[in-house]
């Protein structure tokens, strides 16, 4: 797809689909993939181009042809409009074609106005971080191969859930005696039921279990209400946007902010001071994606408790050049990737 720039002060806007092959199979509660589908969309007034990249969420509704017939949609926009923050706010719903298109303005906005992203948001530069390694479902012995290989990374996080959860207490213990020292969190992404969930608390616990992420389906998960557990919950699919939170409250304890569910860096950064006013500790994480879909999330790790931007480790290459990863250290590149003049 591709808009022709047509009239001064106008930026064209066109975006396309890659296709980005994983190391292994990666496998969770609903799905399994073997490769990152993503969009990337690119604004240019003829002299600046701006990048921002997405993944498309069929779990939302959203497919790439979806997502390029809604950016297909846009016309040209005028520079000045490119200049408002809340631009693409005013023309996409949140989602991923949204967040694609917000990313790729305020990459071109760093460059137009000569100032890095963060400075014009008024944050700090983004600074070393740890970041959560995934590991997807998989029999207990192979999951236990998996985090021996990995460690020593601070921090992994153990996908469970699905069809065949009723391993999930041999997957944790499994887990923890492949990585004794690591800080290990879970996400069942809807998997569970509050029964099942409730049976996994004293394994959890007995395992050193940090946080939960999604145990119930949205809808389900009222049931948390009654449910008494010292680990912290955090809602993922249950929530997007700052609309959303206060339904969470009593629920969870922790919020993962993802851009393509927010619907972009703006959307992200007001979703993350929402949920702070609310008392929500937060979580920024990822779809799979290259670098190009991490560097606009890594402005909000300031912010958060859990960090899981692993998606390129998860990819046979990234980007280049791409963000900085140092074992499970994720770090701001010295070369241009995004959102700097």
């Amino acid at each position: 797809m591709e808009h022709a720039a047509g009239r001064p002060g106008t930026l064209s806007i066109t975006a396309q689909q890659e296709r980005w092959p994983l190391r292994e199979t990666f496998r969770i509660s609903r799905a399994v993939k073997d490769a990152a589908d993503v969009v990337v969309v690119t604004v240019s007034d003829g002299t600046r181009t701006g990048r921002g990249e997405c993944v498309p969420y069929r779990r939302y509704g959203e497919t790439v042809d979806s997502v390029l017939r809604e950016l297909d949609r846009l016309a040209p926009i005028s520079a000045s409009d490119a200049l408002d923050f809340e631009c693409a706010n005013r023309f996409l719903k949140a989602g991923a074609a949204r967040n694609a298109l917000d990313c790729a303005l305020w990459d071109w906005r760093t460059q137009h106005l000569g100032q890095a992203a963060w400075s014009l948001l008024d944050l700090p530069r983004p600074r070393p971080v740890t970041t959560a390694y995934t590991i997807g479902i998989d029999a207990p012995r192979a999951m236990q191969r998996k985090a021996a290989e990995n460690r020593n990374r601070p921090l992994l996080k153990i996908k469970l859930g699905g069809a065949d959860a009723h391993l999930d207490d041999e997957r944790l213990r499994a887990v923890r005696q492949g990585a004794p020292n690591a800080e290990l969190i879970v996400d069942a992404n809807e998997g569970w039921t509050a029964d099942r969930l409730a049976a996994l608390l004293p394994v959890a616990e007995e395992v050193g279990i940090t946080m939960i992420e999604q145990p119930l389906p949205v809808g389900r998960d009222d049931a948390l209400l009654d449910i008494d557990t010292p680990i912290p919950i955090g809602a993922d699919e249950s929530t997007h946007t700052p609309a959303g939170l206060r339904a969470l409250q009593g629920k969870y304890q922790v919020v993962n902010v993802k851009l393509d569910k927010a619907g972009g860096l703006t959307a992200g950064l007001a979703t993350v001071r929402a949920a702070q006013a609310l008392g929500f500790e937060i979580m920024i994480g990822c779809m799979v994606a290259t670098s190009l879909g991490m560097a606009p999330a890594m402005l909000l790790t300031g912010f958060a408790r859990f960090v899981d931007l692993d998606g390129p480790l998860l990819l046979e290459t990234d980007r280049e050049p791409g963000l900085t990863y140092r074992n499970s250290v994720l770090e701001w590149p010295d070369t241009r990737l995004w959102g700097t003049p």
